[in-house]
């Protein structure tokens, strides 16, 4: 009986020093800081149910990558200047995507066998992070089944079905499919088509998926844009919502205990209305004007500049508590895989130090020895100001080693960057920009050798054309 009495009196003091915990009061410049904080560790969430649900909002897949949750929608052709889903999209494989909901039970994925076309299957957690890659570089080009389970699931899988658990109980798969130009559709639909969902209760049995309820009200332009325009109230409750069903990761717990201090707790709602002191409210209704800046600008500036190209080797894909770095590939390049899959060189200037602009002309010169070296494939991709697609007289987006390149002599490569055609004999080689306003680049490197994961090899810089 002591020995209960001594417990209970230990629990009692535990629930006395939470309480005191949760209690400790915040002065208005740290509930300022705080908030800012904590608008950057939950840009990422709030970004992935923001474009998951402009994702989702069909009735069947409709032959690109929208689709009802825990289905496929795969693109049937490249993305084009109409396509704003995800910002900086890639126009040198087709897209393969899944929205997936498993928190009432694991989703069974299978995967047709590739014949030797590159594949990747990034499985993204709700915070963005990269958990799984199955695909030729980690589980081969042979067929594939595995399950998606929640983060609390307990039970056991078929045989032959290979567990992947969720941190969260939603995410993502951003596949992407290699494909060879256009003549190249037919080949890749036929991989696409063999890829399968259903629920682990109808595993093994025939499944017809549910059809998706269409709102005709919801907003369906960029996310990012949507994020922008979203009130503080708006953003900070939808965020409590999410981690209801969306855990943070185990090495939250520093900001948790800082959220706490301004009334956001894990697990409950929140109300910006209802919050106090006024301060506390006062600061999240500043916290965007504060915390989007900083956001946008880590963007542009993530990772190591090398030759006017900013390459990011290390907080991509997966990001500990690195979370502005986080916030910072959710607004610009929502699903990016980890260096090991791919590498993203961004240039955002040229080598004169001056902002890319589409009424100049620009070339990129790669050695033989500079050629980007890569397992799988490489392109170079051009964006707008929005970071999207535009429109241009040949309708191309990007250019890369699956295109028809003309080499030079000594085995070097000339990519022409400008608005009007260099020339017949160049057009081969021409990446058109915009037809105004400023613009950027990215090389992706799909599969990369160990030079470019290294950072010994970076691209070469890009000169303006005087």
């Amino acid at each position: 009986m002591k020995k209960i009495i001594l417990l209970l009196g230990y629990v009692s003091v535990l629930m006395v020093t939470a309480t005191q915990a949760m209690a400790q009061p915040v002065t208005s410049a740290e509930a300022k800081i705080i908030a800012k904080n904590v608008y950057i560790y939950a840009y990422p969430l709030v970004m992935m149910r923001v474009s998951s649900r402009v994702n989702e909002n069909v009735v069947t897949p409709d032959g690109t990558t929208a689709a009802p949750i825990n289905q496929w929608g795969h693109a049937k052709a490249f993305p084009d200047p109409d396509f704003t889903v995800v910002v900086r999209p890639n126009a040198d494989t087709l897209y393969s995507s899944l929205t997936y909901n498993v928190t009432k039970e694991p989703l069974v994925i299978s995967v047709p066998a590739s014949k030797g076309r590159y594949y990747l299957l990034p499985i993204l957690d709700e915070w963005s992070d990269v958990f799984a890659a199955p695909g030729t570089r980690t589980t081969g080009n042979g067929a594939l089944t595995f399950a998606i389970v929640g983060p609390s699931w307990h039970g056991k899988l078929p045989a032959g079905v290979r567990e992947y658990r969720s941190p969260t109980g939603f995410g993502w798969i951003g596949g992407r499919v290699q494909t060879n130009g256009k003549i190249d559709y037919a080949a890749v639909h036929k991989f696409q088509d063999g890829l399968k969902a259903m629920p682990l209760s109808h595993y093994g049995q025939s499944y017809t998926p549910p059809k998706g309820k269409v709102d005709p009200n919801l907003d369906m332009s960029a996310p990012p844009d949507q994020i922008d325009e979203m009130s503080a109230a708006t953003f900070f409750g939808m965020f409590a919502e999410l981690m209801k069903t969306n855990p943070p990761h185990a090495n939250d717990y520093p900001i948790l205990d800082q959220m706490r201090r301004i009334g956001i707790i894990p697990g409950k709602s929140f109300s910006l209305a209802a919050a106090t002191p006024k301060f506390i409210q006062d600061a999240l209704e500043n916290a965007p004007k504060e915390a989007l800046p900083l956001i946008k600008t880590a963007w542009s500036k993530a990772g190591m500049l090398q030759n006017g190209w900013r390459t990011n080797l290390t907080d991509i894909g997966t990001y500990g508590t690195s979370y502005l770095a986080r916030a910072a590939v959710a607004y610009g390049g929502l699903g990016a895989n980890t260096p090991q899959d791919a590498v993203y060189p961004t240039a955002f200037a040229a080598s004169d130090g001056r902002p890319f602009d589409s009424s100049k002309r620009y070339v990129l010169h790669f050695s033989k020895a500079q050629i980007p070296p890569v397992n799988g494939f490489w392109s170079l991709a051009m964006y707008n100001e929005r970071q999207l697609f535009a429109p241009n007289s040949i309708n191309r987006y990007a250019l890369g080693d699956r295109d028809k390149l003309k080499f030079n002599a000594d085995g070097s490569l000339d990519i022409y960057i400008q608005r009007n055609s260099p020339g017949e004999d160049k057009e081969a080689n021409w990446l058109p920009t915009p037809q105004g306003g400023a613009f950027t680049m990215n090389l992706r490197l799909y599969w990369p050798k160990p030079a470019v994961v290294d950072g010994s090899w970076a691209p070469p810089p890009v000169k303006r054309v005087e």
